[in-house]
């Protein structure tokens, strides 16, 4: 049976989910605004785990207060009558628009101002303690313009606790996190220089996570298969080509220190190229 109704909510359409989940677009009847819902049932002590993302999610989203970071708003959990949490609701800002990894190539003007926009949303991330630990494309909701959206804190660390399981996407996986399960500042610099790498050229770094029965990648195998970026989009400044580069380095201590000074150069890039177009494509 499809469900159209949740309290005062209407259900718009489906957005994805899995086994023990759903994620639901909704309208608030008295307001008509539009929200994203996460439904997580729980069968069994098993699927604690999940009620335990949920929290998590919500902790961190309290904790943000950014543009260009999606709100998370409340998270209600429901009883059974001699058990224990039977459902969790987790909602959430809706971020109309497209996943990055969906989208052709921007032109470079907008590129450039959106990935400014996303490297500002990391440093507050950052300067309250929290690091993604998940960032790419797909985690990325692009409207039109230069809106863009930073979603799902799923995989997100808190400065300071104990990590219970540390995942991430392979292909934008820093070295240290694939072979030492370590999250902090510069791996999240590290998949933002994948993700900047992915958006200036539709192509992936090579993935530092071996396939199966394969051989690990070391620094200077990565280092010689990474195609440069401007031989892959000429179009790319030299300057934003280099701070990819230097994001990428496998060797953690050689990447930008901080998630604001790529912001700057982003800021400065950005800024050059906007003097040169016309303020009339920005919303094209």
């Amino acid at each position: 049976m499809t469900i159209d109704k949740i309290g005062r909510f209407t259900v718009l359409e489906t957005l994805g989910g899995g086994a023990h989940s759903s994620v639901l677009r909704i309208r608030r009847e008295e307001d008509g605004r539009e929200y994203v819902l996460k439904l997580i049932s729980i069968d069994s002590p098993e699927d604690l785990k999940y009620l335990d993302q949920a929290r998590h999610e919500f902790r961190v989203g309290q904790m943000l207060q950014h543009p260009n970071l999606v709100k998370v708003y409340a998270l209600e959990v429901e009883k059974g009558w001699f058990t224990g949490p039977k459902k969790a609701r987790l909602l959430i800002e809706y971020a109309p628009g497209t996943p990055m990894d969906k989208l052709p190539l921007l032109r470079l003007p907008k590129l450039l101002r959106v990935l400014e926009r996303i490297a500002d949303a990391l440093t507050h991330m950052h300067k309250q303690g929290v690091y993604h630990g998940d960032m790419k494309p797909g985690n990325l909701i692009y409207d039109r313009g230069t809106r863009v959206k930073v979603i799902d804190y799923g995989l997100a660390w808190i400065r300071g606790e104990g990590k219970n399981r540390v995942q991430g996407t392979p292909e934008y996986m820093a070295p240290e996190t694939v072979e030492h399960k370590i999250i902090n500042e510069r791996t999240d610099i590290y998949n933002f220089g994948a993700t900047m790498y992915r958006l200036t050229t539709l192509q992936l770094p090579p993935c530092w996570v071996p396939p199966e029965g394969g051989l690990p990648l070391n620094s200077r195998l990565f280092l010689e298969q990474l195609k440069p970026v401007r031989s892959l989009n000429p179009a790319v400044p030299e300057r934003l080509a280099e701070l990819i580069h230097a994001c990428l380095q496998p060797n953690a201590h050689k990447r930008p220190e901080r998630m604001s000074v790529i912001q700057g150069v982003l800021d400065e890039l950005a800024d050059a190229a906007a003097a040169q177009l016309d303020p009339a494509e920005w919303e094209e």
